[in-house]
C-alpha cells in the first residue's frame, strides 16, 4: 500500500497501473520502460500542464469535432493508465476505438478488448483485415473501417515509424508524447506535450466546452495552430522550468 501522503503518491500510483496492466495480459513488458521515459520528461516539464500543451490539446478537440471518421488509436499503456477517460472521449467525438500493438499478440489484443468493454466501451473496431502501407507484418495490422479509412486519429504513445506512416497516408494525426524531439513528436500534425493521465481528461474537456462550436469556429483553431511552433514552445517551456528551479 502506497500512503496517499507520500510525496511521489501520483506517479508511483501510476507505476503500479503499468505493472497491473503487465499482469493483466493488457500491457507488454516494454510498455515499464516506456512509462519510465516518459515520466522523466514528465519531470522536465515541472509535472504540470504547460500552456502549449492546452493549445494542443484544444486543438485536437476541434480535429476531433471537425472529423468525418475519427479514430482512437489504443495500446496496451493506454489501456492500463486511461482506460475510463479514453472511453468517455470516444463517446464525446464519436470516435470509435482501435487497438493498435507495437508488440502485437492476438492474446493481448483480445484482453484489451475485454477490458474495455468491462468498463462500459461499445465504440471499438475490432478487425485486423487491412495493412499500413511500408509497415511490416504484426505493426502495421488494423482495421479497414477503422485507423485504415480515418481522416483523423488520436494516437496515444504512438511509435515514430507508424505515426509518420499514417500522415504518409493523409491522415491528420493527433499524437501524445511527453518528449518533444521524439520522431513521434516531429512527424505529428498536432503533437500534444503532455503526460496521457492530464492530457485525454483535458482534450475531453476541450470536447464538451466546443461541441456546440460554429464550423468556422473549429476550423479557425485547426487551420490556426502550428505544430513546429507548438514544439519550440514546449522545448522553451521546459528550459524555462529547469531555468527555474532552485537547486
Amino acid at each position: 500500500m502506497i500512503p496517499k501522503n507520500h510525496p511521489r503518491y501520483e506517479s508511483l500510483m501510476t507505476r503500479e497501473l503499468i505493472v497491473d496492466g503487465v499482469e493483466k495480459g493488457i500491457t507488454s513488458i516494454h510498455g515499464l520502460i516506456a512509462q519510465g521515459r516518459g515520466e522523466a520528461f514528465d519531470y522536465l516539464l515541472g509535472e504540470k500542464t504547460t500552456e502549449s500543451a492546452l493549445n494542443a490539446e484544444k486543438a485536437a478537440a476541434a480535429a476531433l469535432l471537425l472529423a468525418k471518421k475519427p479514430v482512437i488509436s489504443v495500446n496496451g499503456n493506454v489501456a492500463a493508465l486511461v482506460p475510463e477517460d479514453i472511453i468517455k472521449l470516444s463517446g464525446l467525438v464519436d470516435a470509435p476505438l482501435e487497438v493498435n500493438l507495437f508488440h502485437r499478440t492476438e492474446e493481448r489484443v483480445n484482453n484489451i478488448l475485454r477490458h474495455l468493454r468491462s468498463l462500459g466501451a461499445k465504440n471499438l473496431c475490432t478487425k485486423s483485415d487491412a495493412q499500413i502501407p511500408a509497415l511490416s507484418h504484426e505493426r502495421g495490422k488494423v482495421d479497414s473501417d477503422g485507423i485504415f479509412s480515418a481522416d483523423v486519429v488520436l494516437v496515444p504513445l504512438e511509435d515514430g515509424d507508424r505515426c509518420k506512416a499514417l500522415v504518409d497516408m493523409g491522415k491528420t494525426v493527433i499524437a501524445i508524447d511527453l518528449n518533444p524531439l521524439s520522431r513521434t513528436a516531429q512527424c505529428a500534425s498536432i503533437t500534444i506535450v503532455d503526460n496521457i493521465t492530464r492530457a485525454v481528461p483535458n482534450i475531453s474537456g476541450f470536447a464538451e466546452e466546443l461541441k456546440n462550436s460554429k464550423k468556422n469556429a473549429l476550423l479557425k483553431l485547426v487551420d490556426e495552430f502550428d505544430n513546429r511552433k507548438n514544439l519550440s514552445d514546449a522545448v522553451n517551456e521546459v528550459l524555462a522550468h529547469l531555468a527555474s528551479y532552485k537547486y
